[in-house]
């Protein structure tokens, strides 16, 4: 079984069977839907590759946003290993890659502000740009995550 399939499977068990999907409004998508599913579950790396498989297999004007999406959730998978290892030494080191990704995403997913595609997509950029600037302003010490202060992002169709 290949990476697609595997999350096709991943998706299908998560939140249902795909349909046909030329015809699905990106709200309803499963894989959209199933990158929501996965943040909320903190389950960032998931939400990437969920949402990575709508990305790169489309070709549409929302292509920065997908990209945005899936560097917001990349940041999340840096500071969730920095927060659960924050002594090893690859994850003790990973907030300045999250700080590259928070930059990234924002400037992808600015454009599309203030929403699109069910997202408030004014409050990511503004969570993302806020714990950006919390990393920096500690000189890179401090991670803003932990379990109980994961963000939580919402659809509203």
């Amino acid at each position: 079984m290949n990476k697609g399939e595997r999350i096709s499977q991943f998706v299908n068990e998560m939140v249902g069977p795909c349909g046909e999907r030329a015809k699905i409004d990106i709200v309803d998508h499963p894989y959209y839907r199933a990158y929501f599913r996965c943040w909320n579950e903190q389950l960032y790396y998931e939400a990437h590759d969920v949402l990575e498989q709508v990305w790169l297999n489309t070709d549409t004007a929302d292509d920065n946003f997908f990209k945005g999406l899936i560097q917001a959730a990349g940041a999340f998978v840096h500071l969730k290993k920095n927060f659960e290892h924050p002594t090893h030494a690859k994850h003790g080191k990973r907030l300045r890659p999250a700080v590259r990704l928070f930059a990234l995403a924002e400037k992808n997913l600015a454009p599309y502000s203030p929403k699109h595609h069910g997202l408030d997509v004014n409050s990511l950029v503004d969570l993302l740009r806020t714990d950006r600037e919390k990393i920096i302003a500690s000189n890179y010490q401090t991670n803003p995550w932990s379990p109980s202060r994961a963000p939580k992002l919402e659809l509203n169709a």
